[in-house]
């Protein structure tokens, strides 16, 4: 399919990779951008190319696809089923319960569709996910058109049965894709202190026979360091360095209580850390040290995390608090400026999957993966700082089409590729019995 965006603003990278607004049209045939125009278009037919679709930029802002580095897509059922109670709690009496006890594959289906929903109404087009029942998030993803990669959470000690099984289900749903253009996979040992030593080498060593990267949760809480210190004498990170998990490409999760010797090993290695400013804030482990991590050169990425935490995967949302909370953190009202909170939203996190030679930015030659909002919404006028607005000002509701891949998957704030209205009264009946069966 030949689309053509006439005449639109949009948030393009400069020569130093930073923002900039330009006037430009889009020339989009199949999945690509294949070509960028500077000038007024007034005649589509001198461009030499027939299109399918026209669509008029007027009054509208075009940003690239924003990329969530994690998140764990299912969870979207389980959205406010667990408030107000300290992470441990959250996770070991709220979470993994219903993970093992009660949720079935066709609720992980429809729970991970509902999430992507909420993304692609906020322009997101790219996620990271960690899952616990193999399948369904591929399934999902393809269901949407969404881009996205997809890993099983590992839990083991050694190599017990247990965690041999359940790298086993791992490749088992990467051998079910083999060749789905925008589904790849990750390995995801799920944490320190459910995945020993022994096992995190385990799990590299296959990483690296797939030609895979990791994907884990790293630093999230006070009680993770201090287990962690008292078995192994080491931090989370030192411990993940040990096992290997930094060896090729790896996105750590959260990294909220690091050292800044931590900060130098991932520096050291390329690790890409995903924050999730949201959901620590509301689990109560505080903040990561983002502004620290970028001055030493670290990739730094964003991530909502699930619905089960955060409670929200709207990413307009959560560009706006990582700005603000560490405004506030560093007593520095330059930190953390709106064209750094976007380029981690979009470049870095591209950066950070290994795909930022087809993401991340609105160039010539990568892929068609944009969101184009209404910029004569009440919250982005008057248009004194674009830029500026897409950080302290929108909130998501802004954005009426969105094309991953070079489908339009979202049209007028209506998704195309499923039935919104289904999913939705699904994932309420889902609810229902789940609460039931916790006895609530």
């Amino acid at each position: 399919m030949n689309i053509l965006i006439k005449n639109i603003q949009a948030l393009m990278n400069d020569e130093k990779e930073t923002f900039v607004i330009k006037n430009v049209s889009l020339v989009i045939k199949g999945d690509t951008i294949s070509k960028i125009i500077y000038d007024e278009v007034k005649d589509p037919s001198v461009l030499g190319t027939t299109f399918d679709k026209i669509i008029d930029g007027t009054n509208k802002l075009v940003i690239p696809g924003l990329i969530n580095c994690h998140t764990h897509s299912y969870m979207a059922f389980m959205r406010n089923i667990m408030d107000d109670v300290p992470f441990m709690d959250w996770l070991f009496k709220g979470v993994m319960p219903i993970e093992d006890n009660i949720m079935t594959e066709e609720d992980t289906y429809y729970g991970a569709l509902l999430g992507m929903a909420e993304m692609i109404h906020s322009g997101t087009t790219c996620f990271n996910d960690m899952n616990v029942q193999i399948n369904t998030a591929p399934k999902a993803a393809i269901a949407a058109g969404m881009r996205g990669f997809v890993s099983r959470g590992l839990v083991g000690e050694g190599d017990n049965q247990a965690g041999s099984d359940r790298l086993k289900w791992a490749f088992e749903e990467m051998d079910n894709f083999p060749n789905e253009e925008l589904v790849g996979f990750m390995l995801a040992p799920h944490a320190p202190y459910t995945c020993d030593l022994e096992y995190m080498k385990i799990v590299s060593a296959k990483a690296k026979e797939r030609g895979v990267g990791i994907h884990t949760h790293l630093s999230e809480s006070l009680s993770e360091i201090e287990q962690i210190k008292e078995k192994y004498n080491m931090t989370p990170i030192e411990m993940a360095e040990a096992g290997g998990l930094f060896d090729g490409l790896c996105v750590a999760a959260h990294c909220v209580q690091v050292t800044d010797s931590d900060i130098d090993i991932f520096a050291k290695h390329g690790v890409s850390v995903a924050t999730n400013p949201v959901s620590n804030m509301k689990l109560g482990n505080g903040f990561a040290p983002v502004e620290k991590m970028l001055e030493k050169g670290v990739n730094v990425c964003l991530g909502t995390d699930g619905a089960a935490s955060n409670n929200s995967l709207n990413f307009f949302h959560e560009m706006n608090i990582l700005s603000l909370i560490h405004k506030g953190v560093e007593k520095k009202a330059d930190a953390m400026s709106a064209k750094t909170v976007l380029k981690i939203a979009t470049i870095n996190g591209a950066k950070a999957l290994g795909i930022a030679d087809k993401v991340g930015s609105i160039s010539e030659g990568k892929k068609a993966d944009l969101a184009i909002l209404d910029s004569t919404a009440l919250s982005l006028t008057p248009h004194n700082n674009l830029i500026g607005s897409l950080v302290y000002s929108a909130n998501g509701t802004e954005v009426e089409t969105v094309l991953i891949n070079g489908q339009i998957v979202m049209e007028n704030k209506q998704i195309l590729t499923f039935n919104e209205d289904e999913v939705k009264a699904k994932c309420e009946e889902i609810s229902k019995r789940v609460l039931k069966e916790l006895g609530r």
